[in-house]
């Protein structure tokens, strides 16, 4: 049995009424309309995270590290930060090359893990400095890609991630309180997977003027962002002009709550009875329940107040006496 709709015939000639145009093929709805590929599986960097609040975050963050790093080397390079900007996890991996100190963080209670990476020279500078030197790089040309970090260079590696712990914590602090914390160490950032190399992230990089291109990037995945957008939409905005818009958008709160619409039930009486009587009633019986010596008001199945019913002007009506709580009990005046 066949299960096509029209014959071979039908649809040979409807081929032909097609191609010779006798058979008109543009109508429709919404012809005029374009249709944009989506791919619902990929991130999308427009999907409202404010990169130049993570810019503000890094500029306080600069300075406060700038400051840490001279109260424990007694000098501190100049540090510039790059503009902030969103890519493909795999493209910027693409852009290093080991040996780094790569190191993987948590930053609760922001969403998976984000990258500090470190780069050699910075190390080496820190170390001279650390040892009574001017902060010059003593190791000149490319490094072996193999080549670990000594355990002298492993403790200047954990100076410096003391103070940028220290450092963007608070810098976060007028946003988001951080909980800081290391959680793996490696000299290869191909070891380091935050997100796959298709999602995007958030580069911060802070240049270090010391020759060889030294740098400190910190790098966010987007899905850590993007969950306090809003945050970051709002900005840093700390004193008095913080403590004022929030003053306003509490009065204009309040003056809008008390605008709005409510349903009050006047519960005059509960009777308990069986489903089989209820099944059983018929038109002119009786119930009998005993009135109570004042009435329930409910807001939303809430017990909310206590009245008196009665008539004002031909219509019924309700004088409310007490307030009560949740669970029915009154409130003394």
């Amino acid at each position: 049995m066949s299960t096509s709709l029209l014959s071979e015939e039908e649809l040979a000639a409807l081929q032909e009424g097609v191609s010779q145009g006798s058979i008109p093929v543009d109508t429709g709805f919404n012809q005029k309309l374009r249709v944009r590929k989506h791919d619902l599986a990929s991130e999308d960097s427009t999907l409202g995270i404010n990169v130049s609040a993570v810019e503000m975050i890094n500029e306080r963050f600069l300075r406060l590290f700038r400051m840490g790093l001279v109260e424990v080397l007694r000098s501190t390079p100049k540090i510039t930060p790059l503009k902030a900007e969103i890519t493909r996890y795999g493209d910027y991996l693409r852009t290093l090359k080991p040996p780094l100190s790569v190191n993987m963080v948590r930053m609760d209670p922001l969403r998976g893990n984000a990258l500090v990476v470190v780069e050699p020279s910075m190390i080496f500078n820190s170390l001279d400095v650390f040892f009574g030197g001017f902060g010059s790089n003593l190791h000149k040309g490319p490094l072996p890609a193999t080549r670990l970090f000594t355990p002298t260079e492993t403790r200047v590696i954990g100076i410096i991630m003391d103070v940028f712990s220290r450092s963007i914590t608070e810098a976060w602090s007028p946003l988001l309180k951080i909980d800081f914390k290391i959680v793996n160490s490696e000299i290869n950032p191909q070891f380091a997977q935050i997100a796959d190399e298709s999602d995007l992230v958030v580069l911060s990089r802070f240049e270090v003027e010391s020759g060889g291109g030294s740098f400190i990037d910190l790098v966010y995945a987007y899905a850590t962002l993007k969950p306090i957008r809003d945050v970051l939409r709002s900005r840093v905005q700390t004193g008095d002009v913080n403590e004022t818009t929030e003053a306003a958008w509490r009065s204009e709160l309040r003056a809008s709550t008390f605008e709005a619409q409510l349903e009050l039930q006047t519960i005059l009486g509960h009777i308990q009875t069986t489903l089989y009587t209820l099944q059983n009633l018929s038109e002119g019986d009786v119930l009998y329940f005993k009135k109570q010596d004042t009435a329930r008001i409910h807001i939303k199945d809430i017990p909310t107040f206590e009245a008196e019913v009665g008539i004002v002007d031909s219509q019924m009506a309700a004088q409310i006496c007490n307030a009560v709580d949740v669970t029915g009990k009154t409130i003394p005046a």
